[in-house]
């Protein structure tokens, strides 16, 4: 409330001043006034973001929305157009992360040597991190000109993108240590060497689902292992929340997976360039400015749709 009342009154000041800064009979000497002229266009300009950026903020009611994230980006079906797909969209959320002002930490990054990548993992630390990019779970879709090939034929690749709230200890999924599979092994890097010739690289698996988590990194065993732990947890707690909306959703007819079934949206480079929400229907052919971070008019008419 104090933010909406600090509004009002700086719009109430602005109009005042536009009021003093109009026309008048007798008009200054020319060259003066322009930076009038300015100052309230810059005024205007930062009181129409603050009003965006905190309306926004109220389609957050969500359980973790005011969490930070999670973000795991997979290469589906496409071979190599579908890795350097995968690699695409990795370069998309750091810029989308950059430009919010979050902090990212690459936790994993499992390379294709020939390039792009198979899978990759990085947390994003910020004001309602979770609430913004909680909108682009799902499969990713690229239709294109490959560049792989000599023929460059168009081609379409697929990617998944997962993202989870990073949980505080108390909120964490318990988990019963006799149901975990610990897997260790040397890690690779570029070109398939071994980063290390200690088993750095871990891989756990959780018996009863089948869920899996794998981290590579150049770091410890230890290390590697609480972050593993760390999503392994998270993907479960998130399982046994969305088992429970799918009991509620499914009596209604209205429930979908999470998986490789959903494809939430499409990015055509060829033969025109249009990106295309399926969710809401919202569409643009800025495909460059979208590959470059530029997201938040697709997630907020997902927020909208939802609230």
């Amino acid at each position: 409330m104090e933010f909406w009342e600090k509004l009002e009154k700086d719009v109430v000041e602005l109009e005042e001043l536009v009021k003093l800064s109009s026309p008048l009979p007798n008009p200054p000497p020319q060259g003066e006034g322009k930076n009038t002229g300015s100052e309230l266009e810059s005024i205007y300009e930062d009181l129409k973001r603050r009003y965006e950026q905190t309306r926004v903020s109220t389609f957050f009611s969500d359980k973790y929305d005011d969490h930070d994230a999670i973000v795991s980006i997979h290469s589906g079906a496409g071979g190599l157009d579908a890795q350097d797909w995968a690699e695409i969209l990795l370069r998309m959320y750091l810029r989308f992360a950059e430009k919010r002002g979050f902090k990212t930490i690459l936790i994993d990054n499992n390379r294709n040597p020939e390039g792009g990548i198979k899978s990759a993992t990085f947390e994003a630390h910020g004001d309602y991190a979770y609430g913004y990019l909680k909108s682009e779970a799902g499969v990713h879709r690229l239709i294109r000109l490959s560049p792989f090939n000599p023929a460059h034929t168009r081609e379409t690749s697929f990617a998944l993108v997962e993202i989870l709230p990073v949980l505080e200890r108390e909120e964490e999924f318990k988990i019963d240590p006799k149901d975990i599979k610990f897997e260790a092994k040397t890690a690779s890097g570029h070109g398939g060497q071994s980063v290390n010739t200690t088993y750095s690289a871990v891989r756990l698996t959780h018996i009863p689902s089948g869920i899996t988590v794998s981290i590579q990194n150049e770091r410890s065993q230890t290390q590697n292992k609480e972050q593993a732990m760390k999503i392994l947890t998270a993907k479960l707690k998130k399982l046994e929340e969305e088992k429970q909306i799918a009991a509620k959703l499914e009596l209604r007819g209205e429930y979908k997976s999470a998986e490789w079934g959903n494809q939430i949206r499409s990015y055509t480079m060829h033969p025109y360039q249009l990106v295309k929400d399926h969710r809401t229907d919202f569409e643009t052919s800025n495909i460059d400015d979208i590959l470059n971070g530029e997201l938040d008019e697709f997630i907020e008419k997902y927020l909208e749709s939802r609230s």
